[in-house]
């Protein structure tokens, strides 16, 4: 059986035109089968993803991918458009240098991304709190913060148990999102923290988090930024091969050979994102889905035209 064959069957709705703001679908567990995922992602209405930069040993491989994908698409089947974001993640803070910022600000001299990310402060465990560890976050997103000022490009923030230090940050930085676009990726925070980076000019990553009832305080978080700003205010991701849809989540069984493989999450599951957004703010998933679309274009700072027909599935 193949992991394709056996992916978590769509919604029961028709299938609309989807942009996947934030994957990680360069990572090895997607080696086996990631052009089989891919066909099976468009299938299903995705047209454009991001691969996502984290640490700078894996940098190199998202451009493998993204070009690995075009080859793919070139030859004739139906695979999603890839699009690259270069950045170093706070949570992987010990292991980044100034070397490794050197790195990327080389870089983005001689290749331009989509966008710079994911970049942002987590203090979600005790030894990213501690005062040298913040210290040597905040220095870095500074930096990467200043990179993408500099050329001109949005950014994907991460933040975790941090928000109102990053929202302190924003405010005194020069980066402007109103301007340059941006996107607080899987957006975990309150009410007014989901207000207050919509005001700055981000959009709100909504991940498959969404799909799970007990998420109480995001789905709040989502329908008073709404109520404040209107659907503008966000766009969809799957953060693959996490943050799973709960109806896709399947008995673990740590026993079976494909536990992992059945248990990550995959772009073509996107669909389910949409879906439950949609019955959550009491809208039609078509005009929802070309809403998020708009929002994706304005917050990566592109202008992909929206696909006029999509099938419906059986």
């Amino acid at each position: 059986m193949h992991i394709a064959d056996s992916a978590c069957p769509p919604p029961e709705m028709a299938t609309y035109p989807l942009i996947d703001t934030h994957t990680h679908f360069d990572d090895a567990i997607f080696a086996a089968d990631r052009y089989a995922q891919a066909q099976l992602a468009w299938q299903r209405g995705v047209r454009h993803l991001l691969l996502v930069g984290y640490v700078r040993e894996h940098l190199a491989r998202l451009s493998r991918v993204q070009s690995d994908l075009a080859a793919f698409a070139a030859d004739g089947v139906s695979v999603p458009r890839a699009h690259v974001a270069l950045g170093l993640h706070p949570f992987y803070i010990e292991m980044h240098t100034d070397a490794h910022l050197a790195d990327l600000r080389a870089q983005l001299k001689s290749t331009r991304p989509l966008a710079l990310g994911e970049i942002g402060l987590d203090t979600y465990t005790n030894a990213m709190k501690t005062p040298e560890m913040l210290a040597k976050q905040k220095r870095f997103f500074i930096a990467q913060l200043d990179m993408a000022t500099e050329h001109q490009l949005p950014v994907l923030l991460h933040i975790r148990k941090a928000h109102a230090e990053t929202l302190a940050i924003l405010k005194k930085h020069a980066y402007n999102a109103q301007d340059l676009g941006g996107i607080a990726h899987s957006f975990s925070g309150g009410e007014q923290e989901a207000k207050a980076f919509v005001k700055l000019g981000f959009k709100l990553g909504v991940t498959g988090q969404v799909t799970n009832p007990n998420a109480k305080k995001l789905r709040r978080a989502i329908v008073a930024a709404v109520q404040a700003y209107g659907t503008e205010c966000l766009v969809i991701e799957t953060d693959c091969p996490d943050m799973l849809p709960v109806m896709c989540q399947p008995p673990f069984d740590e026993t079976q050979p494909a536990a992992a493989m059945m248990t990550r999450n995959t772009p073509a599951n996107l669909a389910w994102v949409l879906a439950v957004l949609a019955e959550l703010l009491d809208c039609r998933p078509a005009d929802l889905a070309q809403q998020l679309w708009h929002n994706s274009c304005h917050a990566l700072q592109r202008t992909w035209a929206y696909p006029d027909v999509m099938q419906q599935h059986p």
